[in-house]
């Protein structure tokens, strides 16, 4: 019974992180409308292990070793130049967004595993994930009973699971919704989601001036 508890208390931390429309989720919903269910979900399935990445991180009590200044200089230049390179990607595809054919197949432009590797690693970028992880999910999760009698691999294994549902079903929407999705409309999702990872990646930099620079 306490593993079923731990099992569900997991599914639904997964899918409390989900709710937010960070970067993750804006990019499997545009690769689910533009090149369907399987490319979304392969994203998807990859920010998984980034998620699951920062939650090992959380439960070692990472939130420790971000007030290290090294560490902090090192997440401020890196995530700032993910961000901002992403932002740049974002904005050239905006321009040159192409037309969705749904007469004819469409043409996949990355691999399975290079799909997975851009989910894993908008998952680790995710200014948001770090963040949540590190300042939010640590605390809760080490000042709860789910690391006794075993739980904690229960609660694991359900979040991981909670996380990938939401994956399924974000790519599953995203791509029956495709059909619908002129290209002036994903031009307008490209768009949108360039400025929201602009958005992210001003507040990394400018945060980290603050902190690191002068503090």
């Amino acid at each position: 019974m306490f593993a079923v508890t731990a099992f569900i208390e997991g599914v639904l931390f997964a899918l409390f992180l989900c709710l937010d429309l960070g970067i993750v989720n804006m990019a499997i919903m545009k690769t689910g409308m533009e090149r369907g269910f399987k490319p979304a979900l392969m994203i998807g399935f990859g920010s998984c292990f980034g998620d699951l990445f920062y939650l090992s991180l959380a439960l070692l009590g990472i939130s420790i070793i971000f007030e290290y200044t090294i560490v902090k200089w090192a997440m401020w230049i890196v995530g700032s130049g993910v961000l901002f390179y992403l932002t740049y990607k974002m904005l050239r595809e905006t321009w040159n967004a192409k037309k969705i054919d749904l007469d004819s197949t469409i043409v996949v432009e990355r691999s399975p595993i290079r799909d997975w590797l851009l989910g894993v690693g908008l998952a680790v970028a995710s200014p948001t994930s770090i963040a949540w992880f590190a300042f939010v999910a640590g605390p809760i999760i080490m000042s709860s009973s789910m690391k006794q009698h075993g739980g904690m691999l229960y609660f694991i294994i359900g979040f991981f699971i909670g996380g990938l549902l939401w994956s399924i079903g974000v790519a599953l929407i995203s791509s029956l919704s495709r059909k619908y999705v002129s290209k002036f409309g994903i031009q307008a999702l490209s768009f949108l989601s360039a400025m929201l990872i602009l958005y992210f990646a001003i507040k990394v930099f400018y945060n980290g001036f603050t902190d690191v620079l002068g503090g």
